[in-house]
Order: structure tokens, then sequence, then C-alpha cells
């Protein structure tokens, strides 16, 4: 417990804030493509245009994302539920056989995502047991779709809301 509050109770009620899915990517120091599923992202400002994202301090992959001064983001589609798991997964080589091309910074985009932000690392600060990315989004893209959405621990579809009479 921290703070006289139960992290497992606490987890729960996070849980009940529905979020996007989305997977962060970046080149290792050699070259590689890395990434990981989050469901962290945030706008923060449309002016300068900056995202959030926070990457658990644990993270095996913390250190590519210190040493990069890049990053892209890559919002999912309802559809993409497998490819956030296997991002999500332990596998050493997370690209093989998933569909991406290089960005305009070389950041590594994947196919059919529903919104794509390029960003240069503006600022990382801690916050508790993450670091925290700010960056600012140099190139981005968007299509039409639905989202892969997380609520309660799980995925979620969305359904628009019941029309007022």
């Amino acid at each position: 417990m921290t703070h006289g509050i139960d992290p497992r109770a606490l987890r729960i009620a996070f849980g009940r804030f529905a979020t996007g899915v989305a997977v962060v990517t970046t080149l290792a120091p050699d070259g590689a493509p890395v990434g990981l599923t989050v469901n962290s992202f945030n706008s923060v400002s449309l002016d300068p245009p900056l995202v959030l994202w926070g990457l658990m301090q644990r993270s095996a992959l913390l250190p590519v994302f210190l040493e990069s001064p890049r990053f892209a983001v890559n919002v999912l589609a309802a559809g993409q539920q497998a490819l956030s798991d296997h991002f999500a997964s332990r596998a050493e080589d997370r690209f093989a056989g998933v569909g991406w091309e290089p960005g305009g910074g070389g950041m590594p985009l994947l196919h059919d995502a529903l919104a794509r932000f390029e960003c240069a690392v503006e600022h990382v600060f801690e916050a508790g047991d993450h670091l925290m990315f700010l960056g600012r989004v140099e190139r981005f893209e968007h299509r039409d779709g639905d989202p892969l959405l997380f609520f309660s621990s799980r995925y979620a579809a969305l359904r628009p809301a019941a029309l007022a009479a």
C-alpha cells in the first residue's frame, strides 16, 4: 500500500476510465525498430502541438526510448486487437510479420492505424513508477474508423450514445 491506498483497488478504479490503445515506436541505436502497446497516450496542446505517454521505469525498452530523440504514436483501430497483443508481448522481434513503413523522420509507422503522430522528444520526466515522454508533433495523419478501446482491464467496443428524446 502507498499512502493508505490499496494498489489493486486503485487499478480497478483507474480501469473505469475508457482509453484508446496505441503502439509507440522508435528506433534502437542500431536502427532496429522497437515498439510497445500503451494506453497512456494523451493530447496535451494544440499550440504548440504536444502529446504525452508514459512508460514503466522497469520496462526493458526504457533505455532505447531514453536514447532516441524521436518516437511515433500509432493509434489502433477496432480490428487491431491482435496487433495490440503482439506489441504488448515479450516477443524478441515485435516487428516480425507486422506491416509498417518508415515515416518522414524514420520512425516506424504501422499500417492501418487510425492516426499516426511523428514526434520529437520535448521533455522526459519522472512520475511515480513511470517516465512520461512529452513530444512535439512534427507530422501526423489520420483516417476514419472505430478505435480500439480498453476498459476495465479488457478490450471494448465503441457504441454510439443513445439519442436524446
